[in-house]
This record gives C-alpha cells, structure tokens and sequence, in this order.
C-alpha cells in the first residue's frame, strides 16, 4: 500500500468509527427544519449532506480543511517561494485534512505521472466526436469511456467486502485525476489547434504539464494554471458538480461514472459555464462601448449594466447563492493580474466594474449579494495570455474540481455513506399542508 493511502486509512478509520456510534446513538434527533420555501426551491440552505474537503463560509468564503484561500496561497508547498502552491498539496490536505511536506507532494506528483496513461479508445472516443460537438460534451463522453478500466466495479462484481470499497475507489480516483489534463489537452488542441497534440513532459507537475499540453510553456501561464487548479478545486458538498458526484456514487457507481456526472451538471449556464458567460459579456459590452468602456466612461458603462438588468438578464460574475462579500477567489486573480500584468486593459475593465456593478444590483433591493465572484476575474487572467478559446473555460473548470469531489468521493466510500434517496411529494401535498 502507498504512503498517501496508507495515511488516509490511519486516518479515515477512527472517523468512520465514530460517524457509526453517532448514528446508532443520535439518528432521531432533529438537526433541522426545512420551511415550505426550502423544499420547493432548490433546498437551499437545508443541512443534508456530510462534507470533509471543505466547506463555503458566507462572510469569509471557502475553507478547505479550515484554511482559507490567502492562507493556502502561502501555506501549501510551491515550486518557487514567489510561485503558486501545487494542486497536488491541496488534494493531500483534502484528503488527509493535514498541511503535505514538500516531500507528500512530490510522491502524489509522481504517482499520478505514473497512472496517466490514457487507453486508445478514449482517444477514439473523442475522435468520433464532431468538431461542432461543445467541449464539456465530449469531455464528458470520454470520461464515461474510461469506466472500462474501473477497479471498483470489478471487484465489486467479483465480491467486495463493503469495508474495502474505499481501496480501489481510491485507485480509481487517483487514475482519473491523473488523466484528466491529458484528455482535457487532446480535446483542446484537436478543437482549436488542427489535432497538433502535444506530448506530456513528466518532468513538470500536474498542472504544469497541462499547460504545456495546451500548448502554453510560459512560467507565468503555468502558474496562472497553479492557481486555477487549487481555487476552483472544490465548493464543499451541495453544488451542483460536487452532488451529482456524491449522489450517482452513492448507488455505487464506480468514480467515472460518478465524476462524468458531475460534469455533465457543471456544464450547466447556472453553474460551470458562467465563467464563459462573463468574458462573452464583457466582450460584447467593450465592442458596443468602444473606447468608452469602463472607467474611461463610468456613466456610459453604468448604462450599458442597467440596459442589462432592463433587458431581464443578469450580470454574469456577480452575485453567490451563499456567499455575502467579495469571493477570495475574485481576488486571487486580480491579485495575479496586478503581480504579472498590472497595466491590461482587460484587468482594468474588471476592476472598473467592480465599482459600478455593485451598486447598480444594491439598488434593485432584492439582490443579497452584489458583489463580484471567481467567474467575473478567472476569464481575464486567461484571455490575458491568449487563451482566447473561452467555451473549453468550463473544461479547465471540471479538471480542477475533479480534487474536491474525487477526494470527498473517496471519502464517501470510506464512511460507507448510505444511497441517498429523500422523499418527494405530490403537488397536492404540498397545497394541502398551507392549509
């Protein structure tokens, strides 16, 4: 057994243990109450499911394991002291819930360079695919193609003991991540670039590599791709990504079928496509703004955002269904961009709106949270270095979630998390109890 996988066991046993004795000795107790309107609109904000990697503060934003964004920035183990930490830390500490050494990253890093062989017939899969195809369907298709290799469902199918289910879900996991950026590159590059696919260079981390596969060899594009990694990686447990993931996985369904799930919901405009959504936006507002776009001429911007709202359409990038500040995420890339490109124009544009949105939503008196999140800056940082091509954003979106919800998924299994099933009603039924 690995190092990293024995670790998660010394560590998942004990909680396992205890997430028994406290169903055994509390499971009639209330712990909620779910209101008409909870149940009828998306049960927000009604505790139902069990999270470990992390968990979305309302004032202070994300936490993983406890640790907010700028802590992690400094915390988790870099390449260069100047750089951005590696995503591989940030899945050991998912895992884990422990801060990695330079020397735990190192053996995720190789371990994964180790499993990410792809077999031919995904290729073949994305290769059947029509070039008008959208890039989060066919990245879809091809991770549901690698369910052939699952060690789970084998096993299971040869008899598993439950209490193992953990083992090769962890193997399965592990293999899948490994892979991603490589599918993620060949999709890419064969949509964008002709089918010029680059060879993976081993000797680069996980996310370097991927932006070398996509064909971006700056140091700067590697760390932008560092940071995009670890900030989009997870949002605890009930969106939409992370709950198709638990949720297929709780009928046992092997990692690939469950993660191609959750893809399939992040490809959805009210979740992972929004950062698609901001930089056509803002494209659209600068070419019918002209020069006048921004702060150059806020009134002339101001308009053009409450033509927006006028026309029943939102601003994309601002607001949160939790969060009631500024998102951390937001502001790690504007602080990427003032460190490496402080003069853009694009950067510029972002900031500007960050002073004229705001207000604008304020004064509808309905809008609870105004303020920018991680879509409204993650497109410039990118656009900002040519990686023009901003309908595959949600795919680079979908290979950095792949740590949050793979390790919780491990997790799951770990805890032998029963099939989720809640009860539903009729229409009648719930008439009848405003009664």
């Amino acid at each position: 057994m690995d190092l990293v996988k024995e670790k998660f066991k010394e560590i998942f046993v004990p909680i396992r243990d205890e997430l028994k004795e406290l169903l055994k000795q509390h499971s009639d107790k209330v712990i909620d109450n779910v209101t008409f309107g909870q149940a009828l609109t998306g049960m927000k904000g009604v505790v139902s499911l069990l999270t470990v990697t992390s968990k979305l503060d309302p004032e202070e934003g994300i936490r993983f394991r406890g640790y907010d964004i700028p802590t992690l920035r400094k915390k988790l183990p870099k390449l260069h002291e100047e750089g951005e930490p590696l995503p591989e830390g940030l899945f050991y500490l998912m895992l884990t819930g422990e801060m990695p050494t330079a020397k735990d990253v190192s053996i995720i890093s190789k371990d994964w360079a180790l499993r990410s062989r792809v077999p031919q017939h995904v290729f073949d899969v994305i290769d059947a695919m029509p070039l008008k195809a959208r890039p989060m369907t066919i990245f879809s298709a091809a991770i549901l193609s690698m369910a052939t290799d699952s060690i789970f469902q084998k096993l299971h199918r040869a008899g598993l003991d439950k209490k193992e289910y953990w083992n090769s879900t962890y193997e399965d996991a592990m293999t899948l991540i490994a892979r991603l950026p490589i599918i993620a590159a060949y999709i890419y590059r064969r949509l964008y670039h002709n089918g010029d696919f680059i060879e993976p260079d081993y000797t680069l981390d996980w996310a370097g590599n991927f932006a070398h596969m996509l064909g971006y060899d700056n140091d700067e594009v590697k760390r932008l791709m560092r940071l995009y990694m670890v900030i989009h990686a997870d949002h605890e447990g009930g969106n939409v990504s992370a709950h198709a993931t638990h949720l297929v996985g709780s009928a046992l369904s092997n990692a690939y079928y469950s993660y191609a799930a959750g893809m399939t919901g992040l490809a959805g405009p009210l979740h992972g496509m929004a950062n698609q959504e901001v930089i056509k936006w803002i494209l659209e507002m600068k070419e019918a703004l002209g020069d006048n776009a921004g702060c150059v001429n806020k009134d002339i911007t101001k308009k053009y955002v409450e033509q927006t709202i006028a026309e029943g359409k939102v601003i994309p990038g601002f607001g949160h269904a939790v969060l009631r500040k500024t998102d951390p995420r937001y502001t790690a890339f504007v602080e990427f961009g003032e460190k490496y490109f402080p003069g853009d124009t694009l950067l510029q544009l972002v900031n500007c709106l960050y002073e004229i949105v705001p207000p604008v939503l304020q004064s509808l008196g309905k809008v609870k949270n105004p303020w920018p999140n991680v879509d409204a800056a993650s497109g410039m940082a990118l656009l900002h270095y040519g990686f023009k091509e901003y309908p595959f954003y949600t795919v680079l979106f979908g290979v950095s979630r792949a740590l949050g919800v793979l390790s919780q998924f491990v997790w799951d299994r770990a805890l032998q998390l029963p099939i989720e099933r809640p009860k539903s009603q009729t229409f009648e039924w719930f008439k009848n109890v405003t009664k």
